[in-house]
């Protein structure tokens, strides 16, 4: 090489350049498991209001978020005519739920976040969990409003972290292994739990190996007595609406019947 063609400060950030990339490799990103268009075509045939079937809470529109198994977002959707049709908060807590279903199940158990509320009350013995996690507030609140939701929206390609302890969370599984989680959000959350069991249904994810209750997977538990203790460890309240007899024909929930 003649140095005249290649002047040396420009060799040495060369040089400098390919050092970097040897000590420190970009970090590839694990598969999506249901890229945008699949989730969107997923979510809107199975909310009411968008023309699926009901889910017995208040039949609102939804927001789903899917992360991959490294925790990173790579699809959001939501199921309205606008961005505003659905609950603005819920973006981030259906990204959140996709978070705790993917970093609290395994391969071989399947925990959804409805399985998550009895153990962190007081007195419980997950409490404290919602603030292990803590949201990473770098990704998920800079962005144009106008892509949330779509193709492009901020929020993909980052780690949203965040727990949440109540129903519209499930780990997805490919039949072979656990590829990522979905997250729903903008109902009652015993209706996001049945949103999402059809949704992941939808997408051929449900293989799901046992969970915390062999029969049921990782389906939501109604078996909180009066006091609010669960038999199980693993209950959910019920909500106010027939959200309890939706998961029971869904097969996706197991004891309590819906409040009269």
């Amino acid at each position: 090489m003649d140095r005249r063609q290649f002047p040396l400060p420009a060799l040495c950030l060369l040089i400098l350049t390919i050092v970097g990339l040897a000590q420190n490799p970009a970090r590839a990103q694990a598969p999506c498991p249901a890229d945008h268009e699949k989730l969107l075509a997923a979510l809107k045939a199975n909310v009411k209001a968008s023309g699926g079937p009901a889910n017995g809470g208040f039949e609102t529109n939804e927001w789903a978020a899917v992360v991959a198994r490294d925790g990173t977002v790579c699809a959001v959707a939501f199921s309205g005519p606008t961005v505003d049709a659905q609950w603005p908060g819920s973006r981030l807590i259906a990204a959140e739920k996709a978070n705790t279903a993917n970093g609290l199940s395994l391969a071989n158990m399947a925990l959804s976040t409805a399985n998550l509320y009895a153990g962190v009350q007081p007195g419980g013995p997950l409490f404290g969990l919602q603030a292990t996690n803590p949201v990473n507030q770098a990704a998920a609140y800079p962005g144009d409003a106008k892509t949330f939701g779509s193709a492009q929206d901020p929020l993909l390609g980052k780690p949203i972290g965040g727990i949440v302890v109540f129903g519209g969370g499930l780990a997805l599984y490919d039949g072979k292994t656990i590829v990522g989680a979905l997250g729903v959000s903008g109902d009652s959350s015993c209706a996001d739990h049945n949103v999402a069991w059809r949704v992941r249904a939808a997408l051929g994810l449900d293989k799901v190996p046992a969970g915390v209750n062999p029969n049921r997977k990782d389906a939501i538990i109604y078996d909180l007595d009066p006091g609010g203790k669960s038999a199980s460890g693993w209950g959910h309240p019920l909500c106010a609406g027939h959200e309890a007899d939706v998961a029971a024909e869904l097969g996706s929930g197991v004891g309590g019947s819906t409040p009269k």
